[in-house]
């Protein structure tokens, strides 16, 4: 690929991301959502860390070659997090948490 066509392609590509957030918000200014709507929109949030989060969670090559505990690391991990987090709701302490579950865990050799 060529400077220019790079150039080209980045250019096309900003237009594009700077229409999908600009307009919306142009075309909703002043006007009152909906409470479906607005709930649904709070969702988007969840749902992009949820994303996130299971894509590290699942390890297919790990349980592909046979190392159950590097696999399941991640989900004890996440397990213990789950258990925190209702107890304290706090997002900080979930994060060190989340952290500290994780390395503990992987520096035990099985």
């Amino acid at each position: 690929m060529t400077l220019a066509e790079f150039g080209i392609l980045y250019a096309i590509l900003m237009a594009t991301m700077a229409l999908s957030r600009c307009v919306p918000l142009f075309v909703l200014r002043g006007r009152e959502l909906s409470a479906r709507v607005v709930a649904i929109l709070d969702l988007i949030p969840v749902a992009a860390f949820s994303a996130l989060v299971a894509n590290d969670l699942y390890q297919p090559a790990a349980w592909a070659a046979g190392n159950v505990w590097q696999a399941l690391v991640p989900l004890i991990a996440a397990g213990g997090v789950v258990v925190i987090a209702r107890r304290t709701g706090s997002l900080i302490i979930c994060a060190v948490a989340g952290l500290v579950f994780y390395l503990v865990l992987g520096m035990i050799p099985l």
